[in-house]
């Protein structure tokens, strides 16, 4: 017996799951965005550094601070 459901109900069950999702995992949803914004932020702290002369490490920190904020 094989089981097979529409693209329709398909999209509505994923999205009843990402709503549930948003509602009971709020914390670890933050925090993994505070963390690809921390990567994001370093990153672009190398790529200046490649560009231009030494960034200091209060100088990445900084940044990091900011993206933080």
């Amino acid at each position: 017996m094989e089981l097979s459901i529409s693209d329709d109900k398909t999209k509505e069950l994923l999205t009843e799951v990402m709503i549930e999702l948003l509602r009971t995992k709020r914390d670890l949803i933050r925090d993994i965005f505070m963390d690809a914004l921390e990567e994001v932020g370093l990153a672009n702290a190398i790529a200046e550094s490649c560009k231009n002369e030494f960034v200091s490490e209060e100088e990445v920190l900084s940044l990091l601070d900011r993206a933080v904020e």
